[in-house]
């Protein structure tokens, strides 16, 4: 079987029988072995996945299949899935199973999707490297001793190498789209609110979104499809009609849009991941757009912001994870206040415990004015300033991140440098609007870079089109 089979070219196979969905099912599951060595994949559900197969692969034939017949897809770990384990990466979460499925899950089985399995994250979503995980780090399938990237790097690899069609993530601050770049693949983060959060262990309550992660823009569109819409398990999401994104990606016409040169210009920013952004910016305006740089001065308030947020929201959060109600539960307590404190300490992580703390520090009485509440005026200057260049633009084009994949351990020791790799990423989930990033090409290295394209809120669809469009104009590599 190909490496990658379009969702549309695979089911006319199958009807017309000359592939059988037990064979894609089972070259996914022996691709998960073969490649078992990148720890993408935290639980793999074999036996429900081929039985599964039968069923789809039969209404596939007598034309009673939903959208996603025969997707194969895989979902990160912190989205619930009935009676199947969901642990955020955590050690507060192992063999905790969850009682009820995320509506993203409901709505794509609903359209005979087979998951295939759950995948490695950081822990709780807190990372941009997939090294934070207590299953361990994910490795990069383009060069195993660099990171996948994170929070979802265990969807971004699973695409990457092939051992699925495509993957769900979640996106608070760049959690798709990084990995995505990272990886070489098309990873979206929706508008917030355009997709429901009910079902998703939440790291910060105001960010999160969940994305697909896929080897096409077409992939990507037929998933949004079928996951957005309106919720009434999530008051945050929105009930504008969802339109019918996989039939809107035809594009027509000559577009404006808006680069920072405050981001090429960006300390720090890959001298290859600065003339591929050139590069674009001239093919763009070669084929009649116009495409012209427009100054953003909030760029290195970004980081500073997003971090103070959403560390506030985690701390309140994670609050639950006690020791008392479910999960980890430390055997070394003896009273309730060491069950608190021994479960807590015990079965969080380093990186998860700094941003409790951090996140309590900027809400507590005496610092909440001068960070967090400080911190949210600067959000709504973002929102303004972003929302003001797009009424003038139709989208914003940056990159995805300052450089590619970096190596394993490389940045673990200064978390402040870690950070810092979010700095392209942050904007659109400051702003609430969609992003998605794009496999260009890859460096001289052979690492994949990606290019970022900022749409206007709930802009979806112009945004898909647009995207594959430019995957076509750049010719992929």
């Amino acid at each position: 079987m190909e490496p990658y089979i379009p969702l549309n070219v695979l089911q006319l196979k199958i009807k017309k029988g000359k592939l059988n969905l037990t064979t894609v099912v089972e070259h996914y599951l022996r691709r998960i072995q073969e490649e078992a060595h990148l720890n993408a994949f935290i639980e793999v559900y074999e036996q429900e996945a081929l039985d599964l197969a039968l069923t789809v692969n039969e209404k596939i034939m007598n034309g009673t299949a939903g959208k996603l017949a025969g997707m194969v897809i895989g979902i990160k770990d912190l989205i619930c899935y009935k009676d199947h384990g969901v642990s955020a990466g955590s050690k507060i979460l192992e063999n905790y199973v969850s009682i009820f499925s995320s509506t993203v899950v409901e709505r794509m089985l609903a359209e005979d999707v087979i998951i295939i399995g759950r995948l490695n994250c950081d822990e709780f979503a807190m990372g941009g490297s997939n090294e934070n995980s207590y299953f361990g780090p994910v490795k990069n399938y383009a060069d195993n001793t660099k990171v996948s990237g994170g929070s979802s790097g265990g969807s971004a690899v699973a695409v990457q190498a092939g051992l699925c069609m495509a993957a769900l993530g979640t996106d608070t601050g760049g959690s798709v789209r990084q990995p995505a770049s990272f990886c070489g693949i098309v990873g979206l983060k929706p508008t917030y609110g355009r997709v429901s959060r009910h079902g998703i262990v939440a790291y910060a309550s105001s960010f999160d979104q969940v994305g697909p992660l896929t080897n096409s823009v077409e992939d990507a569109a037929l998933i949004m499809e079928v996951i957005a819409g309106r919720d009434e398990y999530d008051s945050t999401s929105s009930s504008k009609p969802v339109p019918l994104y996989s039939q809107e990606l035809t594009f027509e016409g000559k577009k404006r849009i808006a680069y920072l040169p405050e981001t090429l210009n960006s300390e720090g920013l890959d001298p290859e991941v600065k003339a591929l952004s050139e590069a674009t910016i001239k093919k763009l305006q070669d084929e009649g757009h116009i495409v012209e740089p427009i100054s953003f001065p909030y760029l290195n308030y970004v980081v500073p912001t997003y971090y103070i947020l959403t560390m506030a929201e985690s701390s309140s959060n994670l609050a639950r994870y006690d020791g008392v109600h479910y999960g980890y539960r430390s055997p070394n307590a003896v009273d309730l206040e060491s069950t608190y404190k021994k479960s807590r300490s015990e079965g969080f992580g380093t990186e998860v415990k700094r941003r409790i703390l951090l996140g309590t520090f900027v809400l507590s009485a005496g610092h909440y004015d001068s960070f967090y509440g400080k911190a949210q005026q600067v959000r709504r200057l973002i929102r303004e300033k972003t929302d003001e260049i797009l009424r003038d633009h139709d989208f914003i084009l940056l990159p995805t991140s300052p450089g590619p994949a970096f190596g394993l351990g490389e940045k673990t020791e200064d978390p402040v440098v870690m950070y810092l790799a979010d700095i392209f990423t942050v904007q659109a989930s400051l702003a609430g609007i969609p992003a998605i990033s794009l496999p260009i090409r890859n460096n001289s290295q052979n690492l994949p870079l990606g290019i970022q394209l900022i749409g206007k809120r709930f802009g979806e669809s112009e945004l898909l089109a647009f995207s594959k469009y430019l995957m076509e104009v750049t010719k992929i590599q």
